[in-house]
Order: C-alpha cells, then sequence, then structure tokens
C-alpha cells in the first residue's frame, strides 16, 4: 500500500519536476555560462567575465537598469495604492452578486492578449485619439495633443498591464479578515484610519508583498508596454536584452544582460521582504 501511495506522489510530481528542470532549471545554467563565454574570433571563445565587465564599464546600461528598476518600482507603488481600495471594496463592503461582478471586471480585460490592450491604449493616447479629441472638444486643448512615447504611457501601460495581479492576491487575504475583528476595533474607540494600519494592513501584509513581487517582476522583465508606449527612446533594461540577441547577435553579452536582470530583480526583491518584515516561504503562503 505504501508503495503505491508513493508511485502514486511521484506519478503526480513528475510533471512539475520535468517543467521545472527543462524549462527553468536547465535554461538559466546554459544562459549562466553562455554569459561567461568571450568571443575571441570566428568561433573561437573563452570562459572570463568580460561581459559583466561591460555592463559595468558602460554607463548607459547601468544607468538604463537603475531606470528600469525605479519605474517599474514607481508602477508597483501605483498599483498597490490603486489596487488595494479596489480589493478591499470587493471583499469587504460588496456582496453577493454585487462582488462576482466586480472580480469579473477586473479579469475582463486579461481575455485579450496584452498586445491588444497595449493597441487600445496607443488608439486612445495618441494625438488623433480619444483623449486628444476629448480635450479639444471640450475646450481645454487648443489642438491635437500627443501623449504617447513618454514615461506617463509607459506607468499607465504597465499599471493597467499588472492591475489583476496587484488586486487577486489582496482580495483572498482581505477576505479571510473577520468582519467582527474590524468591528471589535470600532467598538473599541478606533477610527478608520487606525482600524487600517493596525488591523488591515498587517492582516494583508503576505498579500501586499506577494502581489508586490508578482508587478514588479512583471514590471521589470516587461518588453511589450514600454516599447510600443514609450517609442524607440524608452530605455527599457529587457530592450538591451533584445538588442543583443536579435539585432546584434551577441548572444554572450544579451545572456550576461539577461543573467544580471534576473540576479538584480532578485535582491532587489529579497530586500524588499527584509524591510518588510516577511520571508517568501510566508508571502507564498
Amino acid at each position: 500500500m505504501s508503495a503505491n501511495r508513493n508511485f502514486g506522489f511521484y506519478l503526480l510530481i513528475a510533471p512539475l519536476v520535468l517543467w521545472l528542470v527543462l524549462l527553468i532549471i536547465i535554461p538559466h545554467i546554459n544562459l549562466a555560462m553562455l554569459s561567461l563565454q568571450e568571443r575571441v574570433g570566428v568561433r573561437q571563445y573563452e570562459t572570463s567575465l568580460a561581459n559583466y565587465g561591460t555592463f559595468i564599464e558602460e554607463p548607459l546600461y547601468l544607468m538604463t537598469f537603475l531606470r528600469t528598476a525605479v519605474m517599474s518600482i514607481l508602477a508597483t507603488v501605483l498599483t498597490f495604492l490603486i489596487g488595494f481600495p479596489v480589493a478591499y471594496y470587493i471583499a469587504k463592503m460588496a456582496q453577493g452578486r454585487t462582488k462576482s461582478v466586480l472580480f469579473l471586471l477586473c479579469l475582463i480585460p486579461f481575455w485579450v492578449s496584452e498586445l491588444v490592450r497595449t493597441f487600445g491604449w496607443m488608439i486612445l493616447l495618441r494625438e488623433t485619439g480619444v483623449v486628444s479629441s476629448l480635450l479639444q472638444w471640450i475646450g481645454l486643448a487648443a489642438g491635437p495633443v500627443e501623449m504617447l512615447y513618454n514615461d506617463a504611457a509607459i506607468m499607465v501601460g504597465l499599471v493597467y498591464t499588472s492591475m489583476l495581479f496587484m488586486v487577486v492576491p489582496l482580495v483572498t487575504t482581505l477576505d479571510s479578515l473577520d468582519d467582527s475583528v474590524i468591528e471589535a476595533g470600532y467598538d473599541l474607540g478606533g477610527t478608520t484610519p487606525s482600524i487600517l494600519r493596525e488591523i488591515v494592513i498587517p492582516h494583508a501584509m503576505p498579500g501586499i508583498v506577494s502581489g508586490c513581487i508578482v508587478v514588479f517582476m512583471l514590471s521589470l522583465g516587461n518588453y511589450l508596454t514600454p516599447i510600443m508606449l514609450g517609442g524607440k527612446e524608452s530605455l527599457w533594461f529587457t530592450e538591451l536584452v533584445y538588442t543583443q540577441f536579435i539585432v546584434r547577435f551577441n548572444w554572450e553579452l544579451g545572456a550576461a544582460f539577461a543573467f544580471l536582470l534576473l540576479f538584480l530583480s532578485s535582491v532587489i526583491v529579497w530586500g524588499a521582504l527584509r524591510l518588510s518584515g516577511q520571508t517568501l516561504a510566508k508571502t507564498m503562503g
């Protein structure tokens, strides 16, 4: 009986192990090995850290990563500030069918691809688009207003693209908060800000941290939204990775950039977990 149970367990876990090994572990090992190869001639390579040295020595590469990281952090903060009230209303205030409808409305934009959603924002924000025409119609603009190809457009796209991944974990954690605890806080003389600070946010902290991690990683690794809404001058780090792999066929330097993106983003996430007093196991749990 025990042998059959163990065989069933191994059989169930086999697809997960294969997925992790074939699609994550092996590609990352290959990426790390490729990043340590320096091209010294035609099909001639030697092992060195020259590709990582290029990242450190070239100010443009380092500044592009810092810009991408700062913009991604800002997008995460904005997504949280917008998503938290939405999640709280869905989890604690909406009742019955209204709750289901509101949650469904959060899912509807993700029924279409990211490309289609980004094109939608381009239609809205371009100089002949809906927003520009509306501003001219109500008299706030004398002529066409171009709202694309700037940091604000990138931020709008990143927040819109990541909103669901912030709302879902927040709704899940807030839904588990007993309403009687909030009522007890009011009965003891607590105000709305104090209850939010002392009860709601501490209880929702695992959902906040997990949502912020997902949104930050998605924003940092996003390629389509910054390129389409920010234009050629978007200076997004994933564009550098794409350029090295596809345009310049410098896979060694591209692998180094990709591995640096993974490593540095992991360092940022680890630092955020330490500052928030959370652990990865607690957050994922």
